[in-house]
């Protein structure tokens, strides 16, 4: 990856009546759910992303690149009707959240000084599990977020993604270009347009990065699972096709970007989108990666948010172990509930 530029990470602050009222909503509407996905987070600030990451080795990255005839009709198709249905929130959750300290204590004893954050979902109860409750820079992950913005509006406007739009979705998503990502974010009204739908998909701590640097945009590990399930679940402001498109792109994306929550999976295929920058001025990597995983016979929503890594092989080894640790203990306390 080229050298970066970065801008200091935008801190949400009380600073007008309309970041006020944001918060007081974000307080009332705040969701007592239970995170079952995985996102870790150390240290560090947001970075910018000028560059293209699409092209970056892994520790643990495998495989070829899918040939496009593994890629689905819809996806080439980019079908994405509009849809008129009244937009609904995420779904929501008030059973207490499982805690994942114990089990991520070995890996928690790699980070030293740095900060880590964890979030599951487990699809058919509902469950939730976390660790960490901070908020950090998005990285690449926030390209989910984009293509579901684009995608919002698409459907109020009563028309189909355009086929630059298509290309430029299949390529920020499946490659992780940043070229296309940065059209799209101008397209979509950059921060802006981005919090609005985001405050429909029902994420209340996530804020848009500041101009064009959506790679600083900040967020939270439940946040990402309310995210995955406004993508995966029944109930959301997206309309069936608009699920399905954003689902297949996940599921196909390149061959060396399958690292990262599908580390936690042991069959079926994993849909995921994974985000990676090294940061100019502290020379630390931030390594995310969010996801649908099968883990001993369920469905997880998964994030793993890390930032600080020394390089982003460790990154990625941190953040597979997080995920297996996560979903193994996860996957045996929903078995303890289930025996009771």
């Amino acid at each position: 990856m080229p050298p970066v530029h970065e801008t200091p990470p935008v801190r949400r602050r009380d600073r007008s009546r309309r970041e006020q009222r944001r918060r007081r909503r974000a307080r009332r509407r705040h969701m007592a759910w239970t995170v079952t996905s995985v996102v870790v987070v150390i240290g560090a600030a947001a970075h910018a992303l000028t560059g293209s990451d699409s092209g970056e080795p892994s520790a643990s990255a495998g495989g070829k690149a899918p040939s496009p005839s593994t890629v689905s009709a819809r996806a080439k198709a980019g079908e994405a009707p509009a849809d008129t249905s009244k937009p609904s929130p995420s779904p929501t959750s008030t059973q207490k959240p499982f805690d994942l300290g114990p089990a991520l204590a070995p890996v928690t004893a790699l980070f030293g000084d740095n900060r880590m954050s964890v979030a599951m979902l487990d699809v058919e109860s509902g469950a939730m599990a976390t660790y960490g409750h901070d908020a950090f820079d998005t990285a690449s992950i926030v390209k989910v977020d984009i293509l579901a913005t684009l995608l919002l509006q698409a459907q109020d406007e009563g028309r189909r993604l355009s086929t630059q739009e298509r290309t430029q979705s299949a390529a920020m998503i499946q490659k992780s270009d940043n070229e296309s990502t940065s059209a799209l974010w101008t397209r979509i009204g950059s921060a802006s347009g981005l919090d609005a739908a985001n405050e429909r998909l029902g994420l209340f701590q996530t804020q848009g990065g500041s101009g064009t640097v959506w790679g600083i945009t900040q967020t939270t590990a439940e946040d990402q699972i309310r995210l995955l399930q406004s993508v995966f679940g029944d109930k959301s402001p997206l309309s069936e096709a608009s699920r399905a498109y954003i689902q297949d792109l996940m599921l196909h994306v390149v061959g060396s970007q399958t690292w990262g929550v599908s580390a936690a999976a042991d069959s079926g295929t994993t849909a995921l989108k994974n985000g990676w920058l090294k940061r100019t001025q502290t020379e630390k990597w931030d390594v995310n990666s969010i996801g649908r995983i099968e883990h001993e016979g369920r469905v997880y929503l998964m994030a793993v948010l890390l930032n600080g890594c020394s390089s982003q092989e460790v990154g990625i080894n941190i953040v597979e172990q997080a995920s297996r640790a996560s979903a193994t203990a996860f996957s045996r306390k929903l078995g303890e509930k289930s025996t009771t």
